[in-house]
């Protein structure tokens, strides 16, 4: 499953709703919280389902962003939309309480409608400093959740300072999250880039997370998509130097060799791993 891409769209536009999966992105996340005024919460909800009920999300991955756990938008949320059964709800404002009670609720829908136990993932949204200080635990109390999504915006105005395009603020958030996400083989998707003109910054800040240990990222616009999978694709020369270390290790078992060197370094078993990952990536995305 690709989650290079997910593409936040208000889940009161109905415009936007009826063109969500042929935008281009691997996931679209259906937004209750952040896009919707108080005003409107109720009749978004009620577009949202309509939508799942009517439309062909088949193509993509679909995600549903609820309001918070703690509030009273985000249980009606779920009960609304939950038997409709999105692939994952995120959970805006994300700590260990908030997804234990959505995962309960999600329990008994599940049982009510017939479904497969787990069936509905979630994905923890942090963007507070508790929620990265706690990014581990949190994503250990519920054993739905498959990934977290990182909320630069809110994380920053928590911390109370200013959030940049260079993203110096976010380094530490970034590096802990990936590596949480990746101790515990789940997807980590970096903060949207606000800027929806600046596609050479996109592209920077994309690298940026990636080289942090992100895994995807977030878009605000369908236009940034494919800034964002040009940077999570492997380049030319990433392919065809994972192709050769894996010649070369193909060649080395046929001799019975178990260390060997290409190119005059040594290849060990974290290199041999990083170019049978490259290798299977380029696959998917038809590379080779």
């Amino acid at each position: 499953m690709l989650r290079r891409s997910l593409l936040f769209l208000p889940g009161n536009n109905p415009g936007m709703l009826q063109t969500a999966s042929i935008l281009g992105a691997d996931g679209v996340i259906l937004d209750l919280e952040d896009a919707v005024s108080l005003t409107e919460k109720d009749s978004a909800r009620i577009l949202v389902r309509e939508a799942i009920k009517n439309m062909d999300f088949s193509e993509v991955e679909l995600f549903i962003r609820i309001n918070p756990m703690d509030g009273i938008y985000g249980e009606e949320d779920i009960r609304t939309v939950a038997p409709l059964k999105p692939d994952t709800l995120l959970i805006a404002k994300a700590d260990e309480e908030s997804l234990i009670k959505a995962s309960s609720l999600l329990d008994s829908i599940e049982e009510e409608y017939s479904m497969e136990k787990g069936s509905i993932k979630l994905m923890a949204l942090i963007e507070t400093a508790y929620g990265v200080e706690n990014v581990y635990s949190i994503i250990k109390s519920s054993d739905r959740v498959n990934g977290v999504l990182f909320g630069a915006e809110d994380y920053t105005a928590d911390l109370g300072i200013k959030r940049t395009k260079v993203g110096e603020e976010i380094f530490y958030a970034r590096n802990k999250i990936a590596t949480a996400c990746r101790a515990l083989k789940i997807s980590s998707i970096d903060t949207p880039f606000t800027d929806t003109e600046d596609y050479q910054g996109l592209k920077q800040d994309t690298l940026n997370g990636k080289r942090l240990g992100m895994t995807g990222k977030a878009a605000i616009n369908p236009r940034q998509i494919e800034s964002i999978h040009e940077v999570f694709a492997p380049s030319q020369d990433e392919i065809n130097y994972a192709l050769r270390v894996l010649n070369a290790v193909e060649k080395a078992e046929k001799e019975g060799k178990g260390v060997f060197a290409l190119d005059g370094k040594m290849v060990d078993a974290p290199i041999i791993a990083r170019a049978r990952n490259t290798a299977e990536l380029a696959k998917t995305l038809g590379l080779i």
